[in-house]
């Protein structure tokens, strides 16, 4: 995505930009000639949030925006001007755009790997006198666009060796190591990965994507990022509708990889690590079963209730690699269950943590940024509904309760005891569009969690 919508204000020619609110709206019209008034009239703009107009001044013109508060903007008050605007260049006329510069980027976002915007009438460029933070404002978008992008993409193009090469390409720009571990050799270290991954097509074999990057004492970091490329449901197969966006089950994946470019970008003071299992959960004749039961990287035997419930088994050998290495702060992206949206809806991600600071922390951050999460606990005494009358856990419980929480259970019982933890269970998609947010592949939580980490490492 180009990310040059924003550029330093040096007094060149721009198109003015007037914010105002329903309050401000009739103060303002007073100030018109009859014929812009009725140019408004003819819009009907009245100020409301997200409303806009072209308003007639001599030969030129300009350009009216309505947001709730035009003093505190938000990530997404300039959004629908970005969507609607003629191509060109414009400014504010009285207020700094602030954090909407980062609605104004998303907003023109597109996908065009498959077809042609026809719509596309050129870039719309906002000034900013803010100078110092155009580079890391601008490659948030490109975080976001990552994120977007490698979720819209579908599975045949973008399975694990798809992953695989984004994540050699985000290594390379940025001086990082990267380890691929892949099909049979799976096996030995990556047991319940290779089991997930085995009844995949060869060009679509399992792997382990493992990034490392930063000085070997700084402070460490590891991001975990679950990459279902497409998940059938295994032998529990899906039914066709449940099937359909599939290609969306690395979104988990996505956001790990487009966090650790933020974080490498940015040139954090960590030493990161990013380990993205990747595999597709397909149905072959050596499809993992309901009822087998895995061994772990830990050593922890699962029995299997249920072959769909399959993200969190990769992510369980994951888990146990990163806590190989005690990080400071473990942090790992899923789209994991249906139950988070059932209760949460497509907008807000699942948060669990263990550490009460932790989760406030990105609760804070999501808030400052217009990225909320909301936690959901880990409550303990679920924990029980995984028991196995033959291993150590079952990877799925049999009642309907409480799915989300489950899942974060099962996954905590992978995270090394004092590791500070959290989950994020992520529905990576917007099903519908809003201003700055096209509908489809979507970052949630991404924003929340660099923010925090950004802070915290700084």
């Amino acid at each position: 995505m180009n990310t040059d919508f924003i550029q330093p204000d040096r007094d060149q020619d721009a198109i003015a930009i007037h914010l105002v609110n329903q309050a401000d709206a009739s103060d303002f019209r007073k100030g018109l000639t009859i014929g812009q008034r009725a140019a408004l009239d003819a819009q009907k703009f009245t100020g409301g949030a997200n409303e806009t107009a072209i308003v007639p001044d001599g030969e030129s013109w300009f350009a009216l925006g309505g947001v709730a508060d035009p003093e505190n903007l938000s990530s997404w008050c300039l959004a629908k001007l970005a969507e609607t605007l003629p191509a060109g260049t414009y400014r504010l006329a009285r207020h700094n755009p602030g954090a909407a510069m980062h609605g104004w980027q998303t907003a023109q976002y597109r996908f065009t790997r498959y077809s042609a915007d026809e719509n596309a009438t050129g870039p719309r460029i906002l000034l900013t006198t803010n100078v110092g933070r155009i580079d890391r404002i601008q490659a948030e978008a490109r975080a976001v666009a990552l994120v977007r992008d490698l979720v819209n993409t579908p599975a045949e193009d973008m399975g694990p060796a798809g992953l695989e090469e984004v994540a050699e390409k985000l290594a390379k720009a940025n001086g990082a190591e990267i380890t691929i571990t892949q099909g049979d050799a799976l096996e030995q270290g990556f047991p319940m990965v290779h089991a997930v991954g085995r009844a995949a097509a060869r060009k679509h074999a399992p792997r382990m994507i493992d990034i490392r990057w930063g000085r070997e004492d700084a402070p460490r970091l590891t991001i975990v990022g679950k990459g279902v490329c497409f998940d059938s449901g295994g032998l529990d197969i899906k039914s066709a509708s449940g099937m359909k966006l599939m290609k969306k089950d690395m979104g988990g994946g996505a956001h790990a990889l487009a966090l650790a470019g933020l974080i490498m970008e940015n040139g954090l003071n960590v030493r990161l690590r990013c380990l993205v299992p990747a595999v597709e959960n397909a149905v072959a004749s050596n499809s993992f079963r309901p009822g087998d039961v895995l061994k772990s990287r830990k050593g922890l035997t699962v029995e299997i209730g249920n072959t769909d419930a399959e993200g969190r088994l990769i992510l369980a050998d994951a888990l146990t690699l990163a806590c190989e290495e005690e990080p400071d702060l473990l942090l790992d992206f899923a789209t994991l269950t249906g139950a988070a949206r059932v209760a949460l809806g497509p907008d807000l991600p699942a948060l669990f943590a263990r550490r009460d600071e932790t989760a406030d922390a990105l609760i804070a951050a999501g808030k400052a940024h217009d990225d909320c999460v909301w936690r959901l606990p880990l409550e303990a005494s679920y924990a029980e509904w995984l028991n196995s009358d033959i291993a150590d856990t079952n990877n799925a419980h049999g009642n309907a309760f409480a799915g989300a929480s489950v899942a974060g259970l099962f996954l905590e019982k992978f995270v090394s005891e004092g590791i500070d933890w959290a989950h994020f269970d992520t529905f990576a998609w917007r099903p519908t569009a809003k201003p700055g947010r096209p509908k489809g592949g979507e970052a949630l939580g991404l924003r929340a969690a660099w923010h925090m980490i950004a802070e915290r490492f700084a």
